[in-house]
């Protein structure tokens, strides 16, 4: 069984890695952006790097991602669980990894606690203008960072990869229900307007990694743009199935 996050992501590189895995669509700024998974696995060594190399997160510590539906989500997740960080819900974080909705809030704090922000313009860029003392633009840092990160204390399956709440779950654990989960059939297309980062979300970006599969993730479309990029994209699959739904 593949227990870590860089087992899967290694088996994945392996078997068809110019294959499409994330593709991102915001109707609000017409941007669309697809990852294959080999650039998907160059930017989670970037920000893997960032984290730890950078900024000196440890195995353990904690890290809040307070983006939206964006594809730096599952980016920063990548990068997180490949460098044993547990991604949590807290309030009180090691690290958090923002958007510009957020970063005011968490400007604040920057003197406590490690404040990454994202400006989510098209390409990653950095903000058009300068961040808040304290925060770090990740526009401006993770150019410079290595496509390769060889974490020195690797993590393994019993290392926690997600705290919501009072809630644990082990990296083995969320890989082995990724493994055995319903969203999609294995090489699947997976339709989503679920954050990944979010607590109910992991699985649409879990899930497509593990199996083979590719997320089409989309913000800001409504009913009738939504099924037409789910048709154009060749979606298979749909988060949440209508069965689920409600």
């Amino acid at each position: 069984m593949r227990a870590t996050f860089s087992d899967v992501l290694s088996a994945q590189l392996a078997t068809n890695p110019g294959r499409p895995f994330v593709t991102f669509y915001d109707e609000a700024t017409g941007e669309r952006v697809e990852l294959s998974v080999a650039t998907y696995a160059n930017w989670v060594a970037k920000a893997s790097s960032l984290l730890v190399d950078e900024h000196g997160l440890e195995r353990g510590d904690t890290v809040r991602i307070d983006l939206p539906a964006h594809w730096l989500g599952p980016v920063f997740l990548g990068a997180a669980w490949n460098a044993g960080l547990v991604v949590s819900d807290s309030d009180d974080p090691d690290a958090v990894v923002c958007g510009p909705g957020s970063m005011p809030a968490w400007a604040d704090r920057a003197g406590d606690l490690l404040v990454l922000a994202c400006a989510l313009r098209p390409l990653g860029v950095r903000f058009s203008e300068p961040v808040p003392h304290g925060v770090h633009d990740v526009g401006v840092e993770v150019w410079g960072q290595p496509d390769s990160f060889i974490p020195w204390d690797p993590p393994t399956g019993d290392d926690v990869a997600t705290r919501f709440g009072a809630a644990e779950t082990t990296q083995a654990q969320m890989w082995s229900a990724a493994a055995a989960g319903s969203l999609l059939t294995d090489g699947g297309r997976l339709l989503s307007e679920a954050n990944p980062a979010s607590p109910p979300g992991v699985a649409s970006f879990t899930e497509p990694l593990t199996r083979g599969g590719s997320l089409v993730l989309v913000n800001h479309a409504d009913g009738v743009r939504l099924e037409a990029i789910g048709v154009a994209e060749r979606a298979t699959h749909r988060f949440p199935r209508e069965d689920q739904a409600g």
